[in-house]
């Protein structure tokens, strides 16, 4: 995400009054204390299966706890809306194939906003209590560690669900078009789209049905399967992630949509999706993509993914987000000047390198991937008739100990400093450390090496040091630890002349 400018309690069935609503919503339910599979006993010199008991609620993340859920891995979300007008509810399902990692007796999914009807496992009505943003679903028999199982929800969507954060991120949800909707899931607001397993490091492929009506046009991340007119006019669209998807980079638009089909490197496909009223406006940036993947490949390796494209945002938050193999690009952003057109252009594609394909393995590690998103903005930005990379880093350094004052060290953010600068310039401001520390030649093998060793997987702050010492021969831990969780920025190698501001306040 590019931008120019507490733990919760766990009242879970105490109260009787949500117990008498869930059971008014999924009727009565069986709560059986052991697994089926637990009727026969152990063969001999065996040990017992252990009991079922509750997933976790949360993954304890250092900066949102309860995002995520224990007990089971997500292989694969079905999405089902029946989208109907803007600022208008609308009948939507979730389908989530997972499977269990214990044996479960409960298990979660963060959900939030949204009226439930019905919850399902494998087939059968379960018990279903809402939680704060927690839904806590008890199915009628326990599930067997290791096996597959299916939760079907539905509910009906509030399409006016908006969340507000005091950094870059502003306003998140279902954010309003004027002719439908674009998605801000950053950096958890995918609960209020559909159930899940709301946190970066739990990626699945992600299957989209939306139903719109006759002139509306959907799209999703990954690749239109199928598009089917019904006999009352609407039509069905059917998008498919292909590879795994973090639910904060998902991606899900409706509104009046021309596509713009072109070809990148190597024959990768493209395609922007544009409001009817902002095609020619917006087309000469838009043809800057393929040069924009060439300049990435010769610095990151080849694009990670099987197609890339911009989505035209039609709204006036001035956010740009990095939602998967599509991002989401606000229109001011097309409509002015082309340095920062190009800044923003170049930092949502490297986070298909870095925060899409290498994922993070917790948001304290959101450094990695604003850091480097932001290393190459302002990079491309210098060869581009932009400002002197060096000068902002200089600016940067002196700043640094004030932001880490009101803001975190980079790998130590709090929720309400997630998105503020330490992890923009600030976090930069590393990557270009240590590419002083040990040279270009090899600051530019380590970042090759990162992308490539991690690519489609997660990755944490250790992993990144422990691989960028490899790759020097050299142990970083002591070079790279204080940048990164210091109270003082330390000097900046190669200038001794740069200095730290005081901190005030």
């Amino acid at each position: 995400m590019s931008t120019f400018r507490t733990p919760r309690r766990r009242a879970r069935l105490a109260l009787a009054a949500a117990v008498t609503v869930a059971a008014a919503l999924t009727g009565p339910v069986s709560r059986a204390a052991t697994s089926s599979t637990a009727d026969s006993a152990p063969s001999a010199g065996s040990s017992p299966a252990p009991a079922p008991s509750p997933g976790a609620a949360g993954l304890g993340d250092p900066v949102f706890p309860l995002d995520g859920n224990g007990g089971y891995r997500v292989d694969r979300y079905l999405l089902d809306f029946d989208w109907q007008a803007p600022g208008t509810p609308f009948e939507a399902a979730t389908t989530v194939r997972a499977t269990a990692t214990q044996a479960l007796s409960r298990f979660d999914l963060d959900f939030a906003g949204n009226t439930l009807r019905t919850v399902t496992v494998n087939g059968t009505t379960a018990m279903a209590v809402r939680d704060g943003d927690e839904l806590v679903i008890t199915p009628a028999e326990p599930l067997a560690a290791g096996r597959p199982f299916t939760v079907k929800v539905t509910y009906t969507a509030d399409p006016t669900q908006i969340r507000h954060r005091d950094d870059a991120i502003e306003d998140y949800g279902w954010i309003p078009t004027p002719d439908g909707t674009v998605l801000y899931p950053q950096p958890d607001g995918a609960k209020m789209i559909f159930p899940s397993n709301d946190h970066p490091s739990q990626r699945a492929p992600v299957t989209f049905h939306i139903t719109t009506p006759p002139g509306l046009t959907a799209v999703a991340n990954g690749k239109l399967t199928a598009r089917t007119e019904q006999a009352d006019g609407r039509v069905r669209w059917t998008y498919d992630s292909g590879q795994p998807i973090a639910t904060q980079l998902t991606q899900l638009a409706i509104g009046r949509f021309t596509f713009a089909d072109s070809t990148g490197p190597h024959g990768l496909p493209l395609r922007d999706v544009v409001p009817d009223g902002l095609v020619a406006a917006t087309e000469q940036y838009r043809e800057l993509t393929a040069d924009h993947i060439a300049w990435l490949e010769e610095r990151l390796g080849p694009y990670p993914f099987d197609r890339y494209g911009l989505l035209v945002g039609d709204t006036d938050l001035g956010v740009a987000l990095e939602t998967q193999t599509l991002s989401l690009i606000p229109k001011a952003d097309l409509l002015g000047d082309r340095v920062s057109a190009e800044r923003n252009l170049v930092h949502e594609l490297t986070h298909q390198w870095t925060g899409d394909s290498v994922g993070i393995r917790t948001w304290s590690d959101l450094w990695l991937s604003e850091g480097h998103a932001r290393f190459y903005e302002r990079l491309y930005s210098q060869e581009h008739g932009g400002d002197s990379f060096e000068a902002t880093m200089r600016t940067a350094y002196a700043a640094h100990d004030q932001w880490r004052h009101d803001y975190g060290a980079p790998a130590e953010p709090t929720e309400p400093n997630l998105f503020k600068r330490m992890r923009y310039d600030g976090s930069t401001l590393v990557l270009y450390a240590l590419r002083e520390k040990v040279g270009r030649t090899v600051f530019g093998k380590i970042e090759r090496a990162w992308v490539t060793r991690y690519q489609g997987r997660i990755a944490g702050t250790q992993d990144y040091i422990d691989l960028a010492s490899k790759v020097a021969g050299r142990d970083l831990n002591g070079f790279l630890r204080p940048w990164l969780y210091g109270a003082k920025t330390p000097p900046m190698p190669n200038h001794p002349d740069w200095v730290v501001d005081p901190v005030q306040g």
